[in-house]
């Protein structure tokens, strides 16, 4: 059974930074490209960045480029979000989400609130 935990969410200042993690279990972590996604309030799911299976790529949104790194540790099996310089407009819940060859597993999500 494929499991994805996120963590490391909460309410966070203007400026400041958290870090996500979403832990993988039930599969072959290494074969899965990962990616992060985020529902704001009241607005559609949207991509947020992606790394390939190796971690040797990695794509973001233009809204979070230059301040959001996407990195993974395939011994842990985990991907990770590092959030710098956050705003208000991150505020949303953020997804995990695993794909291999069209097939996607997400997790549940991680509550951010940026306050101004």
């Amino acid at each position: 059974q494929v499991q994805l935990v996120e963590s490391g969410g909460g309410l966070v200042q203007t400026g400041g930074s958290l870090r996500l993690s979403c832990a993988a279990s039930g599969l072959t972590f290494s074969k899965y490209a990962m990616a992060w996604f985020r529902r704001p309030p009241g607005k559609a799911r949207e991509f947020v960045a992606s790394i390939t299976r190796s971690g040797d790529m990695t794509t973001y949104a233009n809204s979070v480029k230059g301040r959001f790194t996407i990195s993974r540790d395939n011994t842990k099996n985990t991907v990770y979000l590092q959030m710098n310089s956050l705003k208000p407009e991150d505020t949303a819940v953020y997804y995990c989400r695993a794909s291999y060859y069209g097939i996607n597993y997400w997790g549940k999500g991680t509550l951010v609130t940026v306050s101004s």
